[in-house]
């Protein structure tokens, strides 16, 4: 691409003056409203950037800067300069002036290339939306999803076989939708121009909140960075009739999704909370009426770490019978990307034979509920891992209860729970070791 633009920036290289920002500010100056107008379609020539969010993720910070600055920058900004010195010199190229930097005989290696380059960009985005995903589950704000570990070196390379369909999906329909790149600039400039506005309140909040930044120094900077990306979007919310309202829609509908899992997985705990039976007078219950106790460990998994679990009440109910070793189990999500070997687990004997353990995994990190117990075998609450059974709970949501959220929501959150992975799977719990018992909550 550099190559490209130098062969004809040498024809005019009076092109290399468009560098200086004046120009730019004159043309705003001079132009008024269709001048700033016009910022939705320069926008677009620095589409791609938002790929660099996700690549930042996965490289970290100075890779990403170096490549950028040293090769990445220079060479954009030589092509560039090459486009507009074959527009002014032969004014018929408006109608693609990259393709035709190339001499006749390399444009399809060209197209090729430029083939190659939007897979790239587009493989960035694509695993930055499966990290987003896996951490999304893990902070509970969506539903359990298979998450596939691609690297036996690095946590965050992770595949999720059905947020990939559904990108797939996506794709199909837009490009069905719109049938041409061009009519998919103005839903593209949309997109990304809200992401950058976004990306600016969010370094605000982690500034302040993160960092303890005092609020001039947060405000000032997300105040010149908003600066610029507002701009940007307004002069591209003009297009929402064209095509735009096809982000804004997709962004609302994830929105709906992510608070509706979210506010209906609270009220779910608190429904379960309060409907949980205190664990002394449960062990009260078992002196006074011993039931029969066998050989091996039962694992029961527990949203929270107060009262006894639903799922052993079912099964004592039902069975009359409880495993020699008891641990109550629950896995939480901490705010911060991974948690310290020394901080995983936390143990508590409440009784001879009964066991609270609860075990904290970073939002980057994937629970393995096996290697807790492996590890509880270790320092003797548990026997073999080979005699353990794992019980979870199996809820169905019905959305006749008294519930401050909406019926559709309601109904919406129950969809998502019964589309959820199970906790077997998602836990990593060996499905001949594990078993589910159900029960129908009203919501």
């Amino acid at each position: 691409m550099a190559l490209g633009g130098i062969r004809h920036i040498a024809d005019d290289p009076s092109i290399l003056a468009a560098i200086s920002p004046t120009y730019g500010l004159s043309f705003l100056i001079h132009h008024g409203t269709p001048g700033l107008l016009a910022l939705g379609a320069v926008f677009l020539a620095v589409t791609g950037a938002e790929a660099l969010y996700a690549d930042m993720g996965h490289f970290g910070r100075r890779p990403i800067r170096r490549a950028w600055v040293v090769l990445v920058l220079p060479s954009l900004l030589l092509n560039y300069l090459g486009q507009a010195a074959l527009v002014l010199r032969e004014p018929d190229a408006i109608q693609s002036p990259f393709y035709l930097l190339a001499p006749r005989p390399l444009l399809y290696p060209l197209l090729g290339l430029a083939t190659l380059a939007t897979i790239i960009a587009s493989q960035a985005l694509i695993s930055g939306a499966f990290s987003l995903t896996s951490q999304a589950v893990r902070l509970g704000y969506f539903p359990r999803v298979t998450i596939v570990h691609t690297s036996w070196t690095e946590a965050g390379q992770v595949y999720l076989p059905e947020i990939n369909a559904a990108l797939m999906v996506g794709c199909l329909l837009l490009v069905l939708g719109f049938r041409s790149s061009s009519s998919l600039g103005a839903a593209y400039g949309i997109a990304v121009t809200g992401t950058m506005a976004v990306t600016s309140v969010l370094f605000y909040l982690v500034a302040r909140h993160r960092w303890r930044w005092p609020v001039w120094r947060a405000g000032g900077l997300t105040a010149l960075f908003l600066a610029l990306d507002l701009a940007f979007l307004g002069a591209n919310l003009v297009k929402v009739r064209a095509g735009g309202w096809v982000p804004l829609a997709i962004a609302a509908a994830v929105y709906v999704l992510l608070s509706t899992w979210k506010r209906g997985t609270e009220l779910m705990r608190g429904l379960l909370a309060r409907a949980s039976v205190p664990f002394q007078p449960f062990l009260d219950r078992l002196a006074a009426e011993p039931p029969p106790r066998v050989a091996g460990t039962a694992v029961f998994l527990s949203a929270t770490t107060e009262g006894v679990p639903p799922v052993l009440l079912h099964h004592l109910a039902h069975n009359k019978a409880l495993h020699e070793n008891v641990i109550l189990l629950t896995v939480q999500t901490a705010d911060e990307p991974e948690v310290s070997d020394t901080d995983r687990l936390k143990t508590e004997l409440l009784v001879p034979g009964f066991h609270r353990v609860r075990a904290r995994y970073g939002f980057m990190e994937t629970p393995d509920v096996p290697a807790v117990v492996d590890h509880c075998c270790g320092i003797g609450i548990a026997s073999e891992l080979a005699d353990t059974s794992y019980y979870v709970g199996r809820t169905r949501v019905l959305p006749s209860g008294p519930a401050p959220m909406a019926k559709w929501r309601k109904l919406l959150f129950g969809f998502l729970s019964r589309n959820a992975r199970s906790a077997m799977e998602y836990f990593r719990i060996p499905p001949d070791r594990v078993v589910e018992l159900g029960a129908q909550v009203e919501l």
